[in-house]
């Protein structure tokens, strides 16, 4: 009898335990999920987002290896269209390679390797202005997910950046990035990279598809530059170059749907990445700090504070080399110093 009381005792105390590991489990704070998700991605709580040119267009040419660790996030521009629909392709640029003195593909995966070793991540970009890539049915969405995760695993790419300037089908894109999800896994990385236009409200293709893989998504960097003037989320109208533009333009998204770890600011790194909307990086500061410390911007005010504000992006990491790096020496520290 005394040993039947001792076996229940034992097993009650077992039971308790795990009852009290069960509510652990379930009831973790909102905070601690994300973190173990971006533990999955490897990627910092904010991040600088910068895209490394595959092309010489005037811009600095630069091997991996000399892209600043500070730009922890590294998009490869860009994986291109092949004659098969929805299939896409990359190799390095043959001019590219022998302005850097022969730059060899074995080399470029050697550095991509060496730069995640020192917390960087590196994805490939697909589209950019002048890509063709189209996704408009089942079959190429199959081909276009197979297709990037052959890319990934040859070149150890750790995601795609979704950069497709002329048009996306939301549904079919959708089905072509959860097959990549669960062929990659829980560190894929998933970023996109719409024009001002695409994510004006929630019926765009581009803001339908940034919705429905919200599960899956990891930044939406919207390019704000090259653009006309666009309503805020107040419903007034903004003009490009400015504060007011980031900030209103960013609350759509930040507004409807998008959660703030899920949204960073798009700009040119200097006044030779884009044809309109360089700001100055202070301006870019003053954006960041007005959307996550409710700090004065312009005459837009945000609704609210949206700590784990992700950060920035810029075009590209080139052009700002060739501007001796000021874009990124004055935004990294505000976006590694936001709440």
């Amino acid at each position: 009898m005394k040993e039947e009381k001792l076996f229940l005792r034992k097993g009650i105390a077992i039971l308790a335990t795990a009852c009290m590991m069960l509510n652990l489990i379930l009831f973790v704070p909102y905070g601690a999920k994300a973190a173990v998700g971006e533990k999955k991605t490897g990627l910092k709580s904010h991040v600088m987002t910068g895209y490394w040119q595959n092309f010489d267009n005037g811009a600095k040419c630069l091997k991996i290896s000399d892209v600043p660790k500070e730009y922890n996030l590294i998009a490869v521009a860009f994986a291109s269209s092949t004659s098969v629909p929805g299939k896409v392709t990359f190799q390095l640029d043959g001019t590219l390679c022998q302005r850097l003195g022969g730059y060899s593909k074995r080399q470029f995966i050697k550095e991509i390797k060496a730069a995640k070793k020192k917390g960087q991540r590196v994805i490939i970009s697909v589209g950019g202005e002048n890509g063709t890539v189209s996704v408009s049915n089942a079959k190429e969405a199959k081909r276009f997910a197979d297709s990037v995760f052959k890319l990934m695993k040859e070149y150890s790419f750790d995601g795609v950046d979704i950069d497709l300037e002329h048009g996306i089908h939301a549904k079919y894109m959708e089905k072509a990035l959860r097959r990549l999800s669960k062929k990659a896994g829980k560190s894929l990385i998933i970023t996109m990279a719409p024009q001002t236009l695409d994510m004006q409200n929630t019926k765009t293709e581009y803001f339908k598809l940034a919705l429905k893989i919200k599960d899956i998504l990891t930044i939406v960097n919207t390019q704000y530059y090259n653009s006309g003037s666009m309503l805020g989320a107040d419903g007034k109208v903004y003009s490009q170059g400015s504060v007011d533009f980031l900030t209103a333009l960013a609350a759509i998204q930040l507004e409807n749907g998008l959660r703030p770890d899920q949204v960073g600011i798009g700009v040119p790194a200097s006044e030779k990445g884009a044809g309109s909307g360089y700001v100055n990086p202070s301006v870019v500061n003053k954006a960041l700090n007005c959307l996550a410390r409710g700090k004065k911007g312009g005459s837009y005010k945000p609704k609210k504070k949206y700590k784990k504000l992700r950060g920035a992006m810029c075009w590209s990491i080139n052009w700002d080399a060739a501007d001796g790096y000021k874009f990124l020496k004055k935004v990294s520290p505000t976006v590694a110093k936001l709440p």
